[in-house]
């Protein structure tokens, strides 16, 4: 019979309401469930990435030809892998690639110079970041590389994707070797370098890249948290359950007791036993007597002593 009774407590959970309440806190769940999953799955995909990068930078620099390919694209193995090429910039194929900011946060720009190898393949190099506020820079505002035959290393990366990497009058804001080739009317390497250094030097040097951050980033954290959302969802409905089982439904529960804790009206959450004696305490109220005597100071009614002595009028005029 208790165990009836117990489930009898609980039959609320049954109705339309607390229904439509338990769907969507399943929802909420599984939608936490699966952001924190994607925020783990990011973590995965960055320590895989650093490892990529960490054994790559340690490589000796290949032969560009061993790593890339004309028209073909970048392996994901192969990002961040240093190769070395030499050949004769074209500079006025330069490409500038708008709104890039430095470590500073200072606005500037990219230059993308082609080396046009031995064979004719052209390989994208970008030279580095120059500081300017003016994102239409012209190319031969920026400074120029060396001239003559040039031997560069660099590291390879893959093209960029979307309509940021439209050229439009030799600029754009990503760079991609197909949208690029196209626009040069020229047979490009896929992917381009990040350039870490040149064989001769230039008279000024740009602002050269350097390694992405290899730590593994907030998604650990942003994972916890996810999941944290989804059981603090859960613990918020059985909380709200077990409150309406005690109480009642919020609205219909009973009144409040009257009067603050000092008050002698009778509460209506005591026995009725003690109610009885609460109401006859109130109903009973203290009455003081009013005083029937007075207080009558006392007087010295000497003439010559009292404040209060009577004055007989003089009628003679005389003193």
């Amino acid at each position: 019979m208790k165990i009836v009774a117990w489930l009898g407590s609980w039959r609320f959970l049954l109705s339309r309401r607390w229904v439509l309440f338990f769907l969507t806190i399943v929802l909420v769940g599984a939608a936490t469930w699966w952001l924190g999953e994607w925020q783990f799955g990011r973590l995965d995909d960055r320590k895989e990435r650093n490892q990529i990068i960490r054994a790559n930078e340690t490589q000796d620099p290949a032969p560009v030809d061993d790593v890339l390919a004309a028209d073909e694209p970048v392996a994901a193995e192969d990002e961040w892998r240093v190769i070395t090429a030499t050949g004769v910039y074209d500079t006025a194929d330069t490409v500038v690639i708008r709104y890039r900011t430095d470590d500073r946060g200072l606005p500037g720009v990219d230059a993308v110079v082609p080396l046009v190898t031995e064979d004719g393949t052209a390989l994208l190099v970008d030279r580095g970041w120059f500081g300017t506020d003016d994102p239409r820079i012209s190319p031969t505002e920026i400074p120029a590389p060396p001239t003559g035959e040039v031997t560069i290393t660099g590291w390879v990366r893959a093209d960029g994707t979307g309509d940021s990497t439209r050229v439009d009058d030799n600029s754009a804001r990503a760079i991609s070797s197909v949208q690029i080739g196209d626009a040069l009317d020229r047979t490009v390497y896929g992917g381009f370098i990040d350039l870490r250094s040149e064989d001769p030097e230039p008279a000024e040097p740009l602002e050269a890249a350097e390694l992405p951050d290899l730590g593994n980033g907030p998604h650990f954290f942003y994972g916890l948290q996810w999941w944290f959302f989804g059981v603090l969802a859960a613990g918020g409905f059985a909380y709200l359950a077990w409150d309406e089982r005690r109480h009642g439904r919020r609205g219909e529960r009973r009144p409040q007791r009257r009067g603050g804790p000092f008050s002698r009206a009778p509460r209506d959450d005591v026995p009725p036993g003690l109610r009885a004696q609460q109401e006859a305490r109130a109903q009973s109220a203290r009455v003081i007597p009013p005083s029937t005597g007075s207080a009558t100071p006392d007087r010295n009614d000497a003439a010559g002593e009292s404040r209060n002595a009577a004055t007989r009028p003089n009628s003679s005029g005389r003193p």
